[in-house]
């Protein structure tokens, strides 16, 4: 019996402490999310300015003989001209000594991450940089390093429990790599994410540069990025671009990825000889499994390419026109890395100086059209801001790619024979009936219910409709 009391009792007191009014119930059910609603996955804000924009990696040290931001800016009119918006600096920071690699190191193995490397030049000669950059309509983000340190950064001796130690305790290098140069830091104390944070703050503060291209971000946890960000934008909207290919960098961190998974299914069709059925299947994830509204860089060249796996032509052939094309028109925001612009046929030194020739090339005339599309029209704007790509299908479905994209009336057609042999191809292309411009040679096409079109091996075709 006492039992019983003291369980009604309890059920009293809930029952009075929770509320049985149903009227007062309704309400709170009512604030309740619909468990079946569709919701965006990125809930993060992209700055407005990165909607239509393409991006351009700088190579500070090789980009001229003097290797200097200030004479990386007499190239600033040539970059704007050829219609690049966002500037992503290699690495800035002052280079670490102790076990260096060549003469003059790698630029990620970050000695001091409040310093500017003297070897580029002075922090007001950045800031003057960043400045003229801005004036040009044009942004910038530089590389940041939060993986790792060089061996003698301050860090290493006034905090030496913010890194990873082997089991004997030492420091060591980010496990399974060969980076012998730097050392790993250990993400799980809280020490190092706020000292990191309040360096990505200083530089946005100080420099008044637009956000960061995050190296190996994703070997640190994505809720320090998380809060990184929300930090950041509290001072300005920013540009965040993670080395990485995941669809949990985009919800709340990064607007952008890397595509690293087209590249190797351009490289396997092109040079490795195989059916366009790689590519098919990025687009398929692309379209379906990854976050509507995320951004991801597309590329044919990039340092880390260039440096250890050769260059442009080696990596792409006589696919490299055709793939330059694709990564531009597909979804995602292309990149173009120093050089590639002059016809770059080699892959630059890391570790030492190696200055690029600057030449007139065609590849410059290629990326200054492609991305004066990419500027007007809206089928090619990135995340939500473009239209997305829906399959056309054809005859030669193992040879020749074809799409449409299309957003508030504005619709382009590209039609990439990726072979290396001529194709004659019938489209199906029903649902694109009309009149459209090819944008590189200026000549009308119509396309009609079934069409028909030969194209010579890696002849591409883009399509605007009229």
């Amino acid at each position: 019996m006492r039992k019983q009391h003291f369980f009604s009792f309890l059920l009293l007191a809930c029952l009075t402490a929770c509320g049985t009014d149903q009227q007062d119930s309704k309400p709170s059910q009512a604030k309740e999310s619909n468990p079946y609603a569709p919701k965006p996955y990125v809930e993060l804000k992209h700055p407005e300015w990165s909607k239509n924009a393409t991006i351009y990696e700088v190579n500070i040290r090789q980009y001229t003989p003097e290797g200097t931001f200030k004479a990386f800016e007499k190239h600033l009119p040539r970059l704007k001209a050829m219609g690049i918006d966002i500037l992503w600096l290699m690495p800035i920071n002052p280079i670490g000594k102790e076990k260096r690699k060549g003469k003059m190191g790698s630029y990620y193995s970050i000695q001091d991450y409040y310093g500017v490397n003297p070897e580029f030049g002075t922090l007001d000669e950045l800031k003057a940089l960043v400045k003229k950059i801005h004036g040009m309509g044009m942004y910038v983000i530089i590389d940041w390093v939060a993986n790792h340190s060089s061996w003698d950064n301050k860090l290493a001796k006034e905090h030496p429990d913010w890194y990873t130690k082997t089991p004997e305790g030492n420091f060591q290098p980010t496990p399974w790599y060969d980076w012998d140069d730097v050392i790993d830091f250990d993400y799980d104390k809280e020490g190092v994410r706020k000292y990191m944070t309040e360096a990505l703050k200083y530089w946005v503060k100080e420099a008044d540069i637009d956000g960061y291209r995050c190296d190996v971000a994703g070997f640190i946890p994505v809720d320090f990025w998380d809060n990184v960000r929300a930090e950041l934008d509290q001072i300005k909207p920013v540009f965040m671009l993670a080395e990485w290919e995941s669809r949990d960098m985009h919800k709340r961190a990064f607007d952008a990825t890397y595509a690293w998974s087209l590249w190797d299914k351009m490289h396997a069709t092109t040079v490795g000889k195989k059916s366009i059925a790689g590519l098919v299947e990025y687009m398929a994830h692309d379209v379906s499994s990854f976050p509507k509204n995320s951004y991801r860089m597309t590329f044919t060249d990039n340092h880390d390419k260039n440096s250890w796996e050769g260059n442009q032509y080696s990596n792409f052939g006589e696919g490299l026109e055709a793939s330059m094309v694709l990564c531009s028109v597909v979804n995602g925001m292309p990149l173009v890395y120093s050089g590639q612009e002059a016809g770059l046929d080699r892959s630059l030194a890391f570790f030492e100086k190696d200055s690029i020739v600057w030449k007139k090339h065609r590849n410059e005339e290629i990326y200054t059209k492609l991305f004066a599309l990419k500027h007007q029209n809206k089928a090619l704007w990135n995340g939500e801001h473009g239209g997305e790509m829906v399959r056309i299908y054809s005859d030669k479905m193992e040879q020749v790619l074809s799409f449409m994209r299309e957003k508030e009336g504005n619709r382009i057609v590209p039609i990439i024979n990726y072979s290396n042999k001529p194709a004659k191809v019938m489209l199906k292309t029903k649902y694109q009936v009309g009149k459209y411009k090819e944008w590189f040679s200026g000549k009308e096409i119509e396309l009609k219910e079934n069409t028909e079109l030969e194209l010579k091996a890696w002849e591409y075709l883009i399509l605007v409709k009229q």
